[in-house]
């Protein structure tokens, strides 16, 4: 068994928790999880990229779990966030890092990547695409408008927090349920994901993911290009977010590659983990 450690580290005006594992002195790999998720999401990579030597950093992220929550709507925007991220690697003493992202965690990875490129040695993306790409898909996208409800009901003040959080945050378990291949998540992960979610003010905060995307947009970035070596892993059953968003995603790389998962879904690491550990250490050594 791995050992893992656990700390708070203060980067960019708040205090994370974070989950560290592996050698000290091995490469560090970055995780970030997506929504609704907190470290605890990528629990199926972190001994596999630990034993084969990389320093694996997994932080909850600011308003997940017992990381801290900002009150203001606007300290959730990409900007915020991946200065989160630069932190850390600051923290690590790191001039570069491999990074790997899932969901939001991913469009923070994508964000950080285009914003910061002296930073990230390799980018990882699952199952979400590049900022810019999304933004134009879902203006112009009637099927995906249909499939991003969720986006737009988030936007709402306090009702959708308030549903999120009845009978001990059902709505969200549903949610993992209905989206996941069957199995996917058990009975006691659930026991975890509601610990996470019934921190006061964690459901709020998540949601502000959502609401600050929308109405408190990152900086205007000089280009939309991402220069380093990337990898992006997908699941075509996603019920939320179109496949083709990968390869649109991938115009906008200047060396990248894609590789699709036909029958996982959005939760592509939890229901392919063995493949999907495989592709990252394979990409992450070439």
């Amino acid at each position: 068994m791995i050992p893992y450690d656990h700390e708070f580290i203060v980067t960019n005006g708040v205090r994370l928790h974070v989950v560290m594992a592996g050698p000290v002195d091995g490469e560090p790999v970055i995780l970030l999880h997506g929504f609704p998720e907190f470290w605890y999401g990528w629990r199926k990579q972190i001994d596999y990229l630990a034993e084969h030597g990389y320093r694996v950093i997994v932080p909850d992220q600011r308003g997940y779990n017992i990381s801290d929550k900002p009150k203001a709507m606007a300290a959730y925007n990409l900007d915020a966030l991946s200065g989160d991220v630069v932190g850390l690697i600051d923290y690590l003493k790191r001039d570069k890092v491999f990074l790997v992202g899932h969901d939001w965690g991913g469009g923070v990875a994508w964000f950080t990547a285009n914003k910061y490129p002296e930073r990230i040695k390799k980018l990882a993306i699952l199952n979400v695409p590049h900022h810019s790409v999304f933004r134009k898909y879902l203006s112009e996208n009637r099927e995906q408008q249909r499939r991003s409800w969720y986006m737009f009901f988030f936007q709402l003040p306090m009702l959708p927090d308030f549903l999120s959080g009845l009978n001990h945050a059902e709505g969200l378990v549903r949610a993992l349920r209905t989206s996941s291949r069957p199995g996917t998540f058990s009975e006691d992960d659930f026991v975890e994901y509601r610990k996470a979610w019934t921190q006061p003010g964690a459901i709020t905060a998540m949601i502000n993911w959502y609401r600050a995307t929308a109405q408190t947009p990152p900086q205007k970035l000089a280009s939309k290009r991402i220069t380093m070596p990337t990898l992006v892993l997908w699941g075509k059953k996603d019920t939320a977010l179109n496949w083709e968003l990968a390869e649109k995603s991938l115009e906008l790389c200047d060396d990248g590659r894609v590789v699709y998962f036909e029958d996982a879904s959005h939760w592509v690491q939890h229901e392919e983990a063995e493949q999907v550990n495989a592709h990252l250490a394979a990409f992450l050594r070439d």
